[in-house]
């Protein structure tokens, strides 16, 4: 049987009018910024408006180690999103937006696929309505300002060698990892190393997702810290005066994106760090609205439990005064064999010892969720080639943990291909037994708090972190950021720092290679292993496949 191509699917879709969408959330069109008919922008008087309103129910989608056989995390959540409208739920679905280096490299798009896919899928993919670049802009003109501040006399003594503030550009580029600049002579400036992140690791994008208002915004932005001094004393956003300029090109972008599903239902689409070199989690500004105007907000946090949930919990939650209701962990029977040790090439074949085997990354995954306090149900998003008793060894393994799994369709079926699971998640929210508290509390020193999540979480045997990077937390204590949350940068394919340890590994330790203060967005980042803040792009990258076809339409995006 021949499927259609998310792409042709979107391309199909009968959307409705912003206007009618946002009307169905009680948005006048009034407090509307179309960016043409079909997604717009939700103004701040509107969103004030609502604030002293009741929330709603809050159900985080999360899922296992991402395996290359894929688990559909994000079709989850819209087809999810789709299925409780259909029960007759006022729900809406908050997403991250697309990187396009990702777009253009293997990893594809943000808008779910099939039956279950947020539209227009082109736009979200590529420019949407202009928010990344805006965060490129606002991170580029602090990095102008400060090499323009070093060239008219140093007022700050900013040691030229201690600029923590790097360039960004959204696209994955492994040439500018490492970068000279300002060569070319007195005119172009003081000749220094530094070097360009991708946007969605910029700490711009962070604090632009965390943010409560635009006034929180300004305050944030002037409080990070972009370099040091000779007496390494920090120099701090303000001190450049760049943080009201920053905070006009951000002016737009701060508001929520509008869109809608396949089948007509909301969906705000906002903000896009990273999960596993940021928090990976869409705005706070999106989700909390999208709570005071909807009884069920179904959110995502990027790849596996172990990077995107705990951050969910322990830096988005712990700072918006989030309390999520409800947890759906997505799980596929060809990643269960995956983990299990079958090859790519073998996963088509039914092999239910497989399955088992690779049912222990699940598992971790479902006792991690536990410790939060939040229950949760398993979502098994359905594959052609799977086999009823494959089905049926993730159904046993999970009722052994006390957690029901559900077999889902919504990538053929849509809405109508998950009702189970949104009963079910009506049940556990309307249950009443969520008790959601953090892994750890904010007075636990940094280090420990690093080592909460390593042994807590990912279940190493202890944490390797040098003295120096010890005695560079316990300054920042000193400072008054001990009481910060721990944004761990770690590859998300294990529970390692080795991508290749597929499963539940254990006797490993974690290596903390470098620690960063973002002290705007309010983490502080642990860097694990060999992960990178500028990802490049595989041999053969997805670009080479995306063209305009002879009637003008957009060909490859996926």
């Amino acid at each position: 049987m021949a499927y259609k191509s998310d792409i042709e699917i979107a391309r199909e879709a009968r959307k409705k009018p912003i206007q009618q969408i946002g009307d169905r959330l009680g948005i006048p069109a009034e407090h509307l910024l179309p960016y043409g008919h079909d997604k717009a922008k939700v103004g701040q008087a509107f969103i004030d408006s609502v604030q002293d309103r009741p929330n709603g129910k809050l159900i985080l989608v999360t899922a296992i180690n991402p395996t290359p056989a894929g688990e559909g995390k994000t079709t989850t959540t819209v087809g999810l999103g789709d299925g409780l409208n259909r029960i007759g739920k006022k729900a809406v679905i908050c997403i991250r937006e697309a990187s396009l280096g990702p777009n253009f490299g293997m990893k594809g798009g943000a808008a779910g696929g099939g039956m279950a896919q947020v539209v227009p899928m082109e736009d979200m993919n590529l420019h949407f309505t202009g928010d990344f670049h805006a965060i490129t802009s606002a991170h580029s003109l602090l990095a102008a300002m400060i090499d323009n501040h070093i060239y008219w006399g140093n007022e700050l003594d900013i040691d030229i060698r201690r600029v923590a503030w790097r360039r960004v550009v959204d696209m994955n580029d492994r040439a500018l990892r490492q970068i000279t600049c300002s060569l070319g002579g007195v005119a172009n400036g003081f000749p220094r190393e530094t070097g360009f992140d991708i946007t969605v690791a910029s700490e711009v994008m962070a604090i632009l997702c965390l943010a409560k208002n635009l006034k929180d915004l300004e305050t944030r932005l002037g409080d990070m810290i972009v370099a040091y001094r000779r007496d390494k004393t920090p120099v701090y956003c303000r001190d450049i005066g760049a943080e009201g300029a920053m905070t006009v090109l951000l002016k737009d972008a701060m508001q929520p994106n509008l869109v809608q599903t396949l089948e007509n239902n909301p969906a705000f689409v906002h903000g896009g760090p990273f999960a596993n070199i940021a928090h990976g989690c869409n705005s706070v500004i999106a989700t909390t609205t999208a709570l005071k105007i909807a009884d069920y907000v179904v959110t995502e946090a990027g790849f596996g439990a172990d990077l995107g949930a705990e951050k969910f919990m322990d830096i988005k939650c712990r700072k918006a005064g989030l309390r999520p209701d409800a947890v759906v962990i997505v799980a596929t029977v060809r990643a269960m064999k995956m983990n299990g040790g079958v090859a790519k090439a073998n996963l088509g074949t039914e092999n239910v010892d497989a399955v088992k085997a690779g049912c222990a990354n699940l598992g971790r995954h479902v006792e991690n969720m536990q410790k939060f306090g939040v229950p949760a149900v398993v979502g098994i998003n359905h594959f052609v080639t799977d086999t009823e008793a494959e089905v049926q060894a993730i159904r046993d393994y999970c009722a052994g943990l006390g957690v029901e799994a559900i077999l889902n369709k919504h990538w053929a079926e849509g809405g109508a291909g998950i009702e189970a699971t949104a009963r079910k998640v009506v049940e556990l929210c309307e249950g009443g037994t969520a008790d959601y508290r953090p892994l750890y509390p904010d007075e636990m020193s940094l280090a420990d708090k690093i080592e909460a999540i390593c042994k807590g979480i990912y279940r190493a045997d202890g944490v390797q972190i040098d003295g120096k990077i010890r005695a560079q937390l316990k300054e920042w204590e000193e400072q008054g950021y001990g009481n910060l949350p721990v944004c761990m940068a770690k590859t998300q394919y294990s529970f390692t720092t080795d991508p290749n340890r597929r499963g539940a590994p254990t006797g490993f330790e974690i290596p903390v290679r470098e620690v960063r203060l973002s002290a705007g967005a309010g983490f502080v980042v642990a860097i694990c292993g060999e992960i990178m803040t500028m990802p490049g792009l595989p041999k053969v990258p997805a670009a080479n496949s995306i063209r305009l076809n002879d009637a003008g339409q957009i060909e490859g995006l996926f």
